[in-house]
């Protein structure tokens, strides 16, 4: 399913405008929807353009904002098979698999600070010494940096809005 992304900026003598509104797609591989992000310290970018950004999670001072679906009956990121299609990930995604824990599907860690929230459906968020909390719309999590995976027990698709900020992590080593 295509997102649609309204962007609004400036025109020359300061007005607000809208710059953009146009539908944006899932990626092929992940499934996640690029909606907005940089590298560097937020600035107004009032011609509506996109910031640079060069790997799939921001680094300190950068930032993200997409969406992202969970099938039912599926465990985010559980389905990577890192030798088979590391490279069409990679393109995607860049860096993404460095953070993924593959020897226990969809674990992981970021260094990010991560607000999300549940717009469709039922997600678990599991920690990794186990514990859960169900999620449902409306429902959101501010999540520190913590390893944790997704889940969808239930049987319609789940979908989840996410912005990110880079944040410094002792627990994870710097690209």
């Amino acid at each position: 399913m295509d997102v649609r992304r309204v962007v609004t900026g400036h025109d020359a003598s300061g007005k607000s405008v809208f710059v953009s509104d146009q539908a944006v797609a899932p990626q092929p591989v992940t499934g996640f929807h690029r909606l907005w992000g940089g590298d560097d310290t937020p600035q107004f970018p009032d011609d509506g353009s996109m910031p640079r950004q060069h790997m799939y999670f921001p680094p300190i001072g950068g930032f993200r904002f997409g969406m992202f679906t969970l099938p039912p009956d599926s465990v985010a990121g559980s389905d990577i098979d890192a030798a088979a299609g590391m490279e069409d990930i990679e393109a995607e995604a860049p860096g993404l698999l460095r953070y993924m824990d593959l020897s226990d599907p969809g674990m992981h860690t970021t260094d990010t600070i991560d607000f999300e929230v549940v717009l469709e459906g039922t997600v678990i968020l599991e920690l990794d010494d186990g514990s859960e909390v169900t999620l449902s719309p409306g429902d959101t999590v501010v999540q520190n940096g913590t390893r944790h995976r997704w889940k969808n027990g239930g049987d319609t698709t789940a979908r989840l809005a996410v912005f990110m900020c880079g944040a410094a992590h002792a627990g994870v080593p710097a690209p």
